[in-house]
């Protein structure tokens, strides 16, 4: 597919969408435009380019300590450290050619039938499981924040419960069915220890809505064919 700016053919193929096509050469025409980069260029001369320009016309306003501070008492769960949990699981691997419906369809129907009878996990977990763990019941022994990808880790730390966690937790090898069997609470950090990783998350998130901002004013005044700037939720250059 083919995405035009100002007139200028961009192979929208070789990015993940075509808007981020569309950004990406937005962003070249004004790097071009106000003397950051000449054409033709290299991509790498471009991407530096790109950084420049972006460094200079998108500020990101510092966040403040009354900001830092209202973040802090409404996300309580992450400035919590050390928390852990005891869990186990049952995996049904997607692997290249598996029927992803009929597999979905076991692990929910196994899932029905542990929540008639939780008593059964261990013997659910060997015999259904293609997990290592499943010749230990589905025991992934104890495990905290960072321990496993973030799709599962999730559904860990979703709330303060304990049994079986009442759906399928789909992850990038498949879907899982998970059980909590005991919490270890976690310490919640000071506001002075967890002031620098908040303001990293308040000033990412400043910067994006700058740059959505910032890429809403170009396109404002660019010609774009073949790609839709306003559904795109997140313009990212690649």
């Amino acid at each position: 597919m083919t995405v035009r700016v100002n007139g200028v053919a961009v192979d929208a193929a070789q990015y993940p969408t075509p808007a981020a096509a569309a950004v990406r050469e937005l962003l070249r025409q004004r790097a071009v435009a106000v003397g950051l980069v000449g054409e033709p260029a290299g991509e790498d001369e471009v991407d530096a380019a790109l950084n420049r320009l972006l460094e200079r016309e998108v500020s990101t306003p510092e966040p403040t300590e009354e900001e830092c501070q209202r973040y802090y008492e409404a996300h309580p769960a992450e400035s919590t450290s050390g928390e852990l949990v005891m869990a186990r699981h049952i995996l049904f691997q997607v692997t290249p050619g598996t029927p992803v419906p009929a597999l979905r369809a076991k692990a929910e129907l196994t899932l029905a039938e542990l929540a008639r009878d939780p008593a059964q996990f261990d013997r659910f977990a060997r015999e259904c499981s293609n997990c290592p763990s499943a010749q230990h019941g589905g025991n992934l022994g104890q495990l905290g924040r960072g321990d496993t990808v973030p799709e599962f880790e999730r559904a860990l730390f979703n709330g303060a419960y304990t049994g079986l966690y009442p759906q399928l937790v789909k992850t990038r090898y498949g879907f899982h069915i998970l059980a909590v069997d005991r919490r270890e609470p976690g310490r919640r950090l000071p506001l002075e220890a967890a002031r620098p990783a908040i303001a990293e998350r308040l000033r990412a998130r400043a910067q994006r809505r700058a740059l959505e901002q910032y890429v809403k004013v170009l396109a404002g005044q660019a010609r774009i064919d073949g790609a839709d700037l306003d559904a795109a939720a997140t313009p990212l250059v690649q």
